[in-house]
């Protein structure tokens, strides 16, 4: 069994397996630094709401809801079912985490990201020594760079007055698109869930007209049941097939 660890080597190879996914995000926080703006938020303001909160979906989507006076409820709840997702992320990668205490445990934990996930899914699969320091790596690029786009977004903010259907909004997309490959395994064992959990998601968003986070939410938790039971159907047989045989076999009786 591959040990979980946490080191100097694996925080490197992180930084340098995150550094093509800042080309995808870095649109995005300059996105969420113009939004900020927009809504009257401070340059200070601005960093400190993503340093802490560090989930670009969440903040526009915060963003979206923000007035005078601020609904705070609304905007705990908007972003405590965005990032809902966090936890299945967190348990599938538990044993990352098994000998981490202290603060690589937490950072490490708050600075998991989409990206970050993926990345450490195909590299558990592929059967690379479990370094939690790879993942926090990964998730510390992410945040450095996520805190400069966003300032720059929210400097330029005057200059750039981008329209709601610039390609510079497609970037997050693009980048979750890209991570989709390195997480394919074969059409017998992902086609199903996949292609039920966007069934669902473009059900609810088109047919239900259900807003963000639900169709996110209800697709992922359709194709992650679907491939959850197609998992342990996988894993039952090959137990069952000794039972077989040794029922028919005369000599075992």
């Amino acid at each position: 069994m591959l040990r979980p660890s946490f080191t100097g080597q694996g925080v490197r190879r992180g930084l340098r397996a995150a550094l093509p996914l800042v080309l995808g995000t870095f649109p995005f926080g300059l996105v969420v630094g113009v939004a900020s703006n927009g809504k009257g938020l401070g340059l200070i303001e601005a960093l400190l709401m993503s340093g802490l909160v560090f989930a670009g979906t969440a903040q526009l989507m915060v963003l979206e809801l923000w007035a005078e006076p601020a609904p705070l409820l609304a905007a705990v709840f908007a972003t405590f079912v965005v990032n809902l997702r966090m936890a299945p992320m967190s348990a599938a990668l538990a044993a990352w985490f098994d000998r981490l205490r202290g603060w690589r445990l937490w950072v490490t934990l708050g600075l998991l990201t989409d990206q970050a996930f993926g990345l450490a899914s195909t590299a558990q699969r592929n059967g690379i020594r479990r370094d939690a320091g790879y993942l926090f790596g990964i998730g510390l690029m992410l945040w450095l760079f996520w805190l400069i786009s966003v300032g720059s977004g929210h400097f330029l903010a005057d200059a750039v007055r981008l329209h709601r259907a610039h390609p510079l909004f497609f970037a997050p997309v693009a980048v979750f698109v890209a991570l989709l490959v390195t997480l394919w395994r074969s059409p017998r064992q992902d086609a199903a869930p996949w292609a039920l959990a966007a069934v669902v998601a473009v059900a609810l968003a088109r047919g239900a007209g259900l807003g963000p986070p639900w169709p996110l939410l209800a697709g992922t938790l359709a194709g992650a049941a679907l491939a959850a039971a197609r998992e342990a159907r996988r894993e039952a047989a090959p137990e069952a097939a000794p039972r077989e045989a040794r029922r028919d076999d005369p000599a075992a009786r």
